[in-house]
């Protein structure tokens, strides 16, 4: 983590590109164009980007997993243009104060928007640096009114067969699920992601909104939301549901924990080249010193 000086896209972007980016984002601010999945924009860049400097916009949106719109990695791009976008709204329900639908203008008009670079660790083994627009989900948690008993909070994808080509065969059990312990929730790190590259989300990628846990495995991080739920008893995760051998409901990012069919100790770069080293791979993808210590006392090879 970037301890000493806290950086934004002009630090790992071409000065010309970032101030061309920023001022069409300005403008269409103050022109009330901009769309509300990006919102008004924290100018100070938040304290936890990595250092790393980000994949490409073409690597980010064309190497990735989204099997409601197929299962290779350049499927999700190809298919994007078939899911409808607007309007979008999500249900919150279970044990919170103000339940309902919500429209997306709505969770946003309140959002504190920031830059956000993460790492992303995918299960499979590779990995990339994405720079998000999006705000902390506690803040949606804050609004909605979190009652006692929750302990955890579930999430699910869009379901449309007719625009989502991959819904159209059993490759999981539809909606697609997960969820997170109520503390990862609340966790500032945790965040609900609405663009990256200072552009609204593409499709992809889990537009409009989508969840990102940067010290997990990336399965965790849930694109397209259109539910949100909170919950006494941990809720159903799609993958832990179908081979919890391989995919626990955790899903810390973790090397010294293996999955079944392969090693988790080093992991390849995406755009580092056929012929680059794999990397080592950091406990909590690197967060260890914000996050470790939701898991004291945890056996986490038991609880992976």
């Amino acid at each position: 983590m970037s301890r000493g000086k806290t950086l934004g896209w002009s630090d790992v972007t071409p000065r010309a590109d970032y101030m061309t980016r920023r001022a069409l984002i300005a403008s269409a601010a103050a022109a009330g164009l901009a769309g509300p999945a990006l919102g008004q924009i924290v100018a100070a860049p938040s304290r936890y980007s990595t250092a790393q400097t980000p994949n490409t916009r073409e690597e980010i949106t064309g190497y990735n997993n989204f099997y409601e719109l197929g299962t290779d990695k350049a499927d999700p791009r190809k298919n994007a243009r078939l899911l409808t976008l607007k309007p979008w709204a999500v249900q919150i329900d279970g044990l919170v104060d103000r339940p309902g639908s919500y429209g997306l203008e709505d969770i946003l008009s309140g959002a504190q928007m920031e830059e956000r670079i993460y790492r992303l660790r995918c299960v499979e083994a590779w990995s990339m640096v994405v720079p998000w627009v999006g705000f902390e989900l506690n803040q949606l948690l804050a609004r909605v009114g979190v009652q006692p008993g929750a302990k955890y909070v579930g999430f699910e994808t869009l379901v449309r067969p007719d625009e989502m080509p991959g819904q159209r065969r059993a490759i999981l059990d539809w909606p697609y699920r997960e969820g997170l312990r109520l503390d990862e929730a609340m966790h500032p790190l945790t965040i609900l992601a609405t663009g990256l590259y200072g552009e609204e989300m593409p499709a992809q990628n889990g537009a409009p909104i989508r969840l990102v846990v940067p010290w997990k495995y990336g399965f965790k991080s849930i694109k397209s939301i259109v539910r949100i739920t909170l919950t006494e008893r941990e809720p159903v995760c799609t993958w832990n549901a179908m081979q919890s051998q391989e995919y626990g409901f955790y899903a810390n990012v973790n090397p010294e924990v293996d999955h079944p069919r392969w090693s988790q100790a080093t992991e390849r770069r995406i755009g580092g080249g056929i012929f680059a080293p794999r990397e080592p791979t950091q406990m909590f993808n690197g967060y260890a010193a914000e996050v470790a210590s939701l898991y004291a006392g945890m056996d986490l090879a038991k609880f992976y």
